[in-house]
């Protein structure tokens, strides 16, 4: 499949966003458990929410760049009963609200106890508030895995491993931003949520790792003769019926060489996963207050190569014909 920059920069961007905003409620309910040092309302979680809403929305941005009548985006919410993609468009627009209220009743300090669970745990705005988005985050992330994983034809794609992935690798950068965050404006919770990160970029290794394995051992259902109805052994192909190129052959193929896909293969297994590792590793031992930083940049622009390949790992079953332009 050809890869679009606009959707690779959509489903990553969301994920980085999504990801930050449960580090950030996971910290508070912590924060409230008395199992991590209470935080400024303000200074972290008002200003990590609007971090968390800018890829969020930069997410959506990159999204319009895909459309090609961006005017009629709201249309997409039409087949909502049968169309992951619609609930996706509801979805995240939803997430984005409840991450603004969550951010805005912080910024506001409206944080007094609206009543007590068991006589110890006070429950404010921002916790209501905040479960509520952290449901719509996990319908986002299934929304988002769902639109490749409900297509049947595509084999690479049509697992449950795909929303699998979607979640814990969003999960995981969200985690390692919120790691860099926390080094970034001096708070201590560095090795927090660089202990999430690091558990959830390995629980995601072993799941890309399966999906990468699976696609590897599958075996095309249809075949040229299949599809023709001819039991030949030897078929050969030299011309599509056309003498240029055309919607198929640009958007169902990816037209790159099989060393390049290979490559950029090892490359995001390098970038995502063991590279953050050892360079939150390293920050650690070094108490840098950088090499947070480092590490969620590194994980990032290996899942743009990531989200890349996973388009490309895709053999669309119409190249069966469309092998050939002349």
């Amino acid at each position: 499949m050809h890869a679009a920059l606009s959707v690779i920069l959509l489903t990553t961007l969301i994920g980085v966003g999504q990801g930050l905003f449960l580090a950030l409620y996971t910290g508070q309910v912590y924060s409230l458990a008395n199992l991590l040092e209470h935080q400024d309302s303000q200074t972290f979680y008002a200003l990590g929410s609007a971090l968390s809403l800018a890829f969020l929305g930069a997410g959506l941005v990159a999204s319009f760049f895909h459309l090609g009548h961006p005017e009629r985006a709201w249309r997409s919410i039409a087949r909502w009963r049968t169309s992951w993609l619609s609930r996706e468009v509801i979805a995240l627009p939803v997430a984005m609200l409840l991450v603004f209220l969550y951010g805005l009743v912080h910024y506001l300090e409206w944080t007094t106890p609206l009543f007590t669970v068991a006589g110890a745990l006070p429950v404010d705005a921002t916790l209501i508030i905040g479960a509520l988005a952290t449901l719509a985050t996990f319908a986002l992330f299934i929304c988002t895995g769902m639109i490749y994983a409900g297509i049947r034809f595509l084999q690479e794609w049509h697992s449950a491993l795909t929303v699998i992935n979607f979640t814990l690798l969003g999960g995981a950068s969200g985690f390692m931003l919120a790691a860099a965050f926390s080094a970034f404006i001096g708070v201590r919770l560095v090795g927090f949520y660089g202990t999430w990160a690091v558990i959830l970029t390995l629980s995601a290794m072993l799941t890309r790792g399966a999906s990468l394995l699976r696609n590897h051992r599958l075996r095309p259902k249809s075949t040229l003769q299949s599809a023709i109805g001819i039991r030949h052994t030897t078929i050969r192909q030299i011309a599509q019926g056309a003498m240029g190129g055309s919607f198929n052959t640009r958007e169902f193929f990816h037209h790159q060489s099989r060393r390049l896909v290979g490559t950029a293969r090892l490359v995001f297994l390098v970038l995502v996963f063991p590279a953050p590792v050892l360079l939150l590793g390293a920050a650690w031992g070094l108490s840098s207050e950088s090499l947070p930083i480092l590490a969620f940049l590194t994980q990032y622009l290996g899942l743009l190569i990531e989200r890349w390949y996973f388009f490309v790992d895709a053999r669309h079953p119409q190249n069966l014909y469309y092998q050939s332009i002349a």
